[in-house]
């Protein structure tokens, strides 16, 4: 939540000045790596498996999904774009408040 109220001044800014380019791939892709972005900085904030696990859980994962996030719980990039999107969606992202770029 941290991140993300640093963030969205930042993102709306972007958006109001690039908004009349007609470019909706590049945002799309901007959009995507953002969520993954901040993916990875949420698994790095959670740290241990244990605490991934259990957050994962909370969340609504199933067993297999936050088992095998939190197995790899060190590669917080390669994890952060696998089956973690099932668990932190866009709808999570927007409960955030993150803007959505494209």
């Amino acid at each position: 939540a941290q991140v993300v109220e640093k963030l969205r001044p930042y993102l709306l800014g972007w958006k109001a000045y690039f908004g009349m380019a007609q470019t909706p791939k590049v945002w799309r892709r901007l959009d995507e790596w953002l969520r993954h972005r901040l993916r990875a900085i949420q698994l790095r904030h959670w740290k241990r498996p244990k605490t991934i696990y259990r957050e994962l859980k909370a969340l609504g994962a199933s067993d297999d999904v936050a088992n095998q996030v939190a197995g790899n719980c060190h590669r917080w990039w390669r994890n952060s774009n696998g089956v973690i999107k099932r668990v932190l969606t866009l709808a999570y992202f927007d409960r955030l408040g993150v803007p959505r770029l494209s």
